[in-house]
Formats: structure tokens, sequence, C-alpha cells
């Protein structure tokens, strides 16, 4: 199956140039999305994954399914204000200004091996802001995984030394 056929392409959006990637039809084909979702449930196994962590929001779409298939724990990646017990946080950089990503403080044990999960890989902020928080609890990252990377926004490097998979790239 070739996953791309199901990424839509919006031209200008969500500003002229820009070209934006949709995974929407992806999700919305049950073979495709049980696909994807297999195939990072693979990645993951070998990566000995204990946990999966996703960032908002669609981090939760990719990595529920996922720790659901292997009979691991979700912790969400949050926005600040949106969760309710003790949280850490870390401020990353974006476009214009910048925004805070909390997790719960016991959401990760130390030495827990985390895999990543996100819809997509652009700059790197959003990534590597969830890497830092992970961290800071003690948890060890053994991946990253993506639908899909964009080559020209350089987010790998963001998080080099970060084992990754992309399923596409566009």
């Amino acid at each position: 199956m070739n996953l791309k056929d199901y990424i839509a392409s919006i031209p200008n959006y969500p500003k002229e140039g820009v070209i934006f990637r949709d995974i929407s039809p992806l999700m919305g084909d049950g073979a495709a999305y049980q696909e994807a979702t297999n195939q990072i449930v693979e990645y993951a196994k070998k990566r000995g994954a204990e946990m999966v962590v996703g960032p908002e929001a669609r981090g939760f779409i990719i990595g529920c399914p996922v720790a659901y298939e292997l009979g691991i724990g979700f912790a969400p990646a949050r926005k600040k204000g949106k969760l309710p017990r003790e949280t850490i946080e870390v401020d990353y950089g974006l476009e214009y200004g910048k925004a805070t990503l909390t997790l719960h403080k016991d959401a990760i044990k130390p030495g827990q091996k985390v895999i990543i999960c996100d819809d997509l890989l652009a700059t790197g902020g959003t990534i590597a802001a969830t890497i830092e928080l992970v961290e800071q609890l003690g948890g060890e990252v053994v991946g990253c995984a993506f639908l899909v990377e964009l080559n020209e926004l350089n987010g790998r490097e963001k998080i080099k030394g970060y084992d990754m998979l992309a399923l596409m790239d566009f």
C-alpha cells in the first residue's frame, strides 16, 4: 500500500506558498490508518518501547492506537493549562513567538523507554520539546515516529542523535 496516496496536498494553505499535507484521508481510510499504525507498532517493538508520548493534538491520533496495540500506556504532552495535575513544562519557539508544552510529573518512570509519536515532523520544535519533557522525568527516548516528514524544513536536525521513523517524506 502506498500511504502517500492517502495524503492530500493543499496548495497555498494556510498561506501563500505553503503546501499543507493533510493526513485526514489516511485516517478516514480504515486499511490505510491500520497499515500506518502497524508500521509504527513494529518500529516501537524493535525499539523496546514501554510507553508512548504524543504531543497535542495529532500526536494523540497517532500515538494512542500504537499504545493500544502494544498494550502499553500513553501520556499526552499538552499545551500549558490543559493538564489537571502537577506538571513539568518546556517553552519552545514557534514561527511567530513561543509556546509551552507540559507533561504530568508522574507520566514517565525513570528509565522507562519511550517512543514519541506525531503526525508530522516539520521544524522539529514540538518534538524537541517533547523529548526534553520525557528526559526531565528520567525517561529514555528510544525513538520518534511520524507519518510524514517535511524534508525542506530540516526538523531532523533538531532531533539529531535520536532514532527516527517517518513513513513518508515530502
